[in-house]
């Protein structure tokens, strides 16, 4: 993701992520004081591992029916944050899902859409202190504005090698990790280290664990993909980084 951590690293200078009307100035945070350790199960529609972090553009699909092949990544992302603050708000155990494309070139720092749902269970403030680190940690524009769609249920779980996330029970959208999938020396999960992971200051890792199914099922904007990238990840980041 070299390229592509060049292209984000400029876009941190320009712009932070509003993410609906109404919840620009919440996004970028204000004077708040926040804080958010958070674990995504993550996959996207590039084959492992995914070129969008060497490149300006993603993988190539190919077209139906004799088209040309189209350059997109589609991802899913379940975020479940393990310790966080929003002033005296606290984030710890409160769950959400994007879903996004990159579009077919990012070399401006221009994506194409996403969408934010909030675990029923998520309240108004945790909501806010979350806007607020998703606009430090995703700081790029977006072709159509971000909306923060319906709240839905978000399951999350991972043990061993195995990570399962189901938005509404599947209907909404569902990725399937399996990291016993990757060819590997040794029992131990495969991790990538000091790669640029959007706008985190710090992460663990990429831990490689390529998707059985990756879909999102709701909309005009619905995908589904199998076999494809897949990762979980922890990143940490507050507003004292400077990221909003």
């Amino acid at each position: 993701m070299r390229r592509l951590a060049l292209v984000l690293g400029c876009s941190v200078l320009m712009a932070s992520l509003a993410f609906a009307a109404g919840y620009g100035e919440k996004a970028k945070g204000g004077t708040m004081d926040w804080h958010v350790n958070a674990t995504a199960i993550e996959a996207c529609s590039c084959p492992m591992f995914c070129q969008c972090y060497f490149a300006t553009k993603p993988a190539a699909h190919a077209g139906h029916e004799g088209q040309a092949s189209e350059h997109f990544c589609r991802a899913n992302m379940a975020w479940k944050v393990n310790k966080g603050h929003y002033g005296k708000t606290k984030l710890d155990g409160a769950r959400y899902w994007l879903a996004m494309d990159l579009g077919d070139d990012f070399s401006d720092g221009t994506m194409k859409w996403a969408v934010v749902h909030f675990d029923p269970s998520v309240t108004q403030e945790q909501r806010d202190g979350i806007l607020a680190a998703v606009g430090s940690l995703f700081p790029v524009k977006w072709e159509t504005p971000v909306q923060v769609g319906a709240d839905l249920p978000v399951e999350w779980s991972h043990s061993g090698d195995k990570a399962v996330a189901k938005l509404d029970g599947g209907k909404a959208g569902e990725m399937v990790l399996n990291g016993a999938a990757v060819n590997r020396n040794k029992t131990e999960a495969v991790v990538i280290r000091n790669l640029k992971y959007w706008g985190a200051p710090r992460h663990d890792g990429f831990v490689l664990m390529p998707n059985e199914v990756e879909a999102y099922r709701l909309g005009e904007n619905a995908f589904e993909f199998k076999g494809t990238n897949g990762f979980m990840i922890t990143v940490d980041i507050a507003s004292k980084d400077g990221g909003s």
